[in-house]
């Protein structure tokens, strides 16, 4: 009777350790998706340092799918470098604004470039790759608060769905447009004589709705200029706390394949 309780009890054992490795396979297994990570590059084509972070940023979407995790670069082209030998034709005073929010928010000494800052939450030098991966990482293995679908509505409009918790504050959905394989010979400055490439660049920015009882759906109409390449673009949503809080979700999709 004790053997056949002791094998009985084995089986169990070899039981419950196969359920726990199938269920542990199961979570973890590669098509696994993780939270999208929002990466925002503060960055200047009048900064010698910046073109090693705009590099950075090109590649870390491409870097990081290859482990499972999806990030959304952000490229924002400050416009307080144009007076010092260059003008930036990227740069806004609007994406300074936003950098000078994250300054506060983030509690830095002031803005500088080039900057890193992710989900709205982390922020540091943007040519520091291995902090960038790292951090990424750190914040892909969060749970995403906000779920964000992108759907196409119609000629040059989107459809946005957004989903998440009831008590999410200042809640604030943002689109970018984003554009890569961008290129420029710079004439003068700190960069003059090079050829800077650029990946992600933020050709605009707007707020598109508020999240209420945790939720919005809205159709928002593109305008897309005529010198941006469609087959470059994509479209990006986020739901972040305020204009410079932390960002709860996110969503991107190429927009030639939305607008077909």
């Amino acid at each position: 009777m004790r053997m056949g309780k002791i094998f009985a009890l084995a089986a169990l054992a070899v039981a419950v350790i196969s359920i726990c490795m199938a269920v542990l396979a199961k979570t973890t297994e590669p098509g696994t998706p993780h939270r999208a990570v929002v990466v925002e590059l503060f960055t200047s084509e009048g900064c010698s340092s910046c073109p090693p972070a705009d590099e950075l940023l090109g590649r870390l979407r491409q870097d990081l799918s290859a482990k499972n995790v999806q990030v959304i670069p952000l490229g924002f082209h400050v416009d307080y470098w144009n007076s010092l030998g260059w003008k930036d034709r990227f740069s806004s005073a609007e994406f300074t604004q936003r950098q000078e929010e994250y300054t506060r928010s983030l509690k830095v000494d002031g803005p500088y470039t080039p900057e890193m800052v992710v989900d709205g939450a982390v922020e540091f030098v943007g040519n520091d790759a291995g902090r960038a991966q790292s951090t990424i990482r750190q914040q892909a293995a969060q749970l995403a608060e906000a779920q964000v679908t992108i759907a196409s509505a119609g000629a040059d409009q989107l459809k946005i769905q957004v989903k998440g918790p009831t008590a999410t504050g200042n809640a604030l959905a943002m689109l970018a447009i984003t554009e890569d394989n961008l290129s420029t010979q710079v004439g003068s400055g700190e960069n003059g004589g090079r050829t800077l490439h650029h990946a992600a660049v933020v050709r605009e920015l707007r707020q598109v709705g508020t999240l209420k009882n945790g939720a919005l759906e809205t159709t928002v109409p593109l305008k897309l200029e005529n010198d941006w390449k469609r087959n470059d673009l994509r479209a990006v949503v986020f739901v972040q706390n305020g204009p410079s809080g932390k960002i709860a979700g996110a969503a991107s999709v190429a927009l030639a394949d939305q607008l077909r």
